[in-house]
C-alpha cells in the first residue's frame, strides 16, 4: 500500500505550471500544512493531491457532532457496530468535501494563475480527479488498519511525511558548505530534546484513584477493588494546532486578497495586516502561540465531561477518596484536568512555534517539520509500537496455552 501510495503522489494533474505552484507553497503555510495530511502528495499536485484533509475534516466534523447529538452519542456507545456506522458516515460526507476543497483548490490555482484555462471540462476533470484520489487514499487506509500493522490513516500520513525526509537530507546536504556546523549540531541536539518531549507529554497520564464499593447479590460478593482514572496531559492531541493555524493565517489570506482593490485606504490596510501576519515574524507567532492554548482548553472541555464521568463513577458504585460523589467529584475531577491541561496547552503551543524558533536560532530550512508533523510521526511511532507489543503478548499467551 505504501508502495502504490508513493506511485500515485508522483502522478501530477494535467494543465499546472509547477514552478509557481512552488512558490505558492513557499509562501503559504497553510497549503504546507495541507501538504503535511496530504501526505506530500500536495505540493506535487499529484492525483491525491487533496489526500486525507477532507476524510479528516469530516472525522472531526462527526466527533464534534457526537458531542451535540444524543443519537450520535447512543451510537458511540454502542460498541463496534456503532462504531463502525458512523466511520460509514464519515466516509459519506468525505465524499462532498472532496468535490468542495477540490474546487477550492481550483479557485486557488486559478487566482494564483498556476492555471490559465477558463473551460468548464478542466475544471470537472480535476475535481474528480482529486476528489477520486481521496476516496482511493482513504480506501488504501482502511485496508491497511484491516489487514496490516496500526492504524492505516495515520499510517499513511506517517508514510508521506517520512517520505519527504530523503529529499530534505538531500537539500540540507547540498547546502551544507554555506552552513555552520556549530548550527547542524545544535539542530540534532533541538530535534532530539523535541522528540523525547513529545513522547514524554503524549505519554503522561495524571491516575485518579477510583474505589469501589463491595456489594452482595446472592451467595456473592462483588466490587471491594481499587483501580485509577488516566487523564492524559495532552488530551486534546493535534488538533487545536490544524484549528489554530487556520485562524491564524485568516488576516493574511484575506488581506492579500484585499491588496488588489482600487481602494488606496483598504489596500494600505491590506497590505499592512499581510505583512504583520506573515509567517514568522514575531506577532504572527505570538498570536499562534496563544491560539493553540485556547484550542487546546476548548477541544478538552469538548472531549471529556467531568459530569459525564463522575456519574459513570457513581452509576457503578464508585468513588474517590476523600471526596464525595456526584459534582464534587465532577469539581475535583475539573480541578485536576485544567491543571494538566496547561501543562499540555503550553507543549502544545511551544511544539507550534518552535519549528519557527530553530529556522531563525539555526538558518536551516530544508529539514524543518511542522509541530503538527512532529506529533503525528511520534504518536504513529507509538501506536503502532504498543500494537505491536500487544501481538507479541498474544503470541507468548497462545504459546502458553497450547502447551
Amino acid at each position: 500500500m505504501f508502495a502504490i501510495f508513493r506511485l500515485f503522489a508522483h502522478i501530477p494533474v494535467p494543465a499546472v505550471d509547477f514552478q509557481r505552484l512552488k512558490q505558492l507553497f513557499s509562501q503559504n503555510e497553510l497549503l504546507s500544512l495541507l501538504d503535511i495530511f496530504s501526505g506530500g502528495t500536495l505540493a506535487n499536485f499529484s492525483v491525491m493531491a487533496l489526500g486525507l484533509n477532507p476524510y479528516i475534516n469530516a472525522s472531526i466534523i462527526f466527533q464534534l457532532l457526537t458531542m451535540v447529538f444524543p443519537r450520535l452519542e447512543e451510537l458511540s456507545k454502542e460498541g463496534e457496530a456503532g462504531r463502525e456506522r458512523i466511520n460509514q458516515y464519515t466516509r459519506m460526507l468525505t465524499v462532498p468535501l472532496s468535490l468542495l476543497q477540490a474546487f477550492g483548490m481550483y479557485m486557488l490555482l486559478r487566482n494564483q494563475q498556476i492555471i490559465d484555462s477558463l473551460d468548464p471540462l478542466p475544471l470537472i476533470s480535476l475535481t474528480i480527479t482529486m476528489a477520486t484520489g481521496t476516496i482511493l487514499l482513504m480506501w488504501f487506509g482502511e485496508l491497511t488498519s484491516e489487514y496490516g500493522i496500526g492504524n492505516g490513516i495515520s499510517m499513511i500520513i506517517f508514510a508521506g511525511i517520512v517520505g519527504r525526509l530523503p529529499i530534505a537530507l538531500a537539500q540540507t546536504a547540498a547546502i551544507s558548505q554555506n552552513t555552520n556546523v556549530f548550527n547542524l549540531a545544535t539542530f540534532t541536539m533541538l530535534a532530539i530534546v523535541v522528540i523525547a518531549s513529545v513522547v514524554f507529554i503524549n505519554e503522561a497520564v495524571r491516575k485518579v484513584a477510583v474505589q469501589y464499593a463491595k456489594r452482595i447479590q446472592g451467595s456473592r460478593m462483588y466490587g471491594g477493588q481499587t483501580t485509577h482514572l488516566p487523564l492524559r496531559v495532552n488530551q486534546a492531541g493535534m488538533i487545536p494546532i490544524i484549528f489554530a493555524v487556520s485562524l491564524v493565517l485568516l488576516p493574511s489570506l484575506v488581506g492579500r486578497y484585499l491588496e488588489a482593490l482600487p481602494n488606496p485606504t483598504i489596500s494600505r490596510i491590506a497590505v499592512l495586516v499581510s505583512r504583520t501576519f506573515t509567517p514568522g515574524s514575531t506577532i504572527y507567532d505570538l498570536i499562534y502561540f496563544l491560539l493553540v492554548i485556547g484550542f487546546t482548553y476548548f477541544y478538552t472541555a469538548v472531549i471529556f465531561n467531568p459530569i459525564k464521568i463522575a456519574d459513570e463513577i457513581k452509576k457503578y458504585g464508585g468513588f474517590i477518596p476523600g471526596i464525595r460523589p456526584g459534582k464534587p467529584t465532577a469539581d475535583y475531577l475539573n480541578y485536576i484536568l485544567t491543571r494538566i491541561t496547561t501543562a499540555g496547552a503550553l507543549f502544545l503551543g511551544t511544539i507550534a512555534v518552535l519549528p519557527a524558533i530553530v529556522q531563525k536560532m539555526t538558518n536551516i530550512v530544508t529539514l524543518s517539520i511542522g509541530g503538527a508533523g512532529i506529533l503525528i510521526v511520534v504518536s504513529v511511532i507509538l501506536e503502532t509500537t504498543k500494537q505491536l507489543e500487544a501481538m507479541l503478548v498474544m503470541r507468548s499467551y497462545e504459546g502458553f496455552l497450547e502447551r
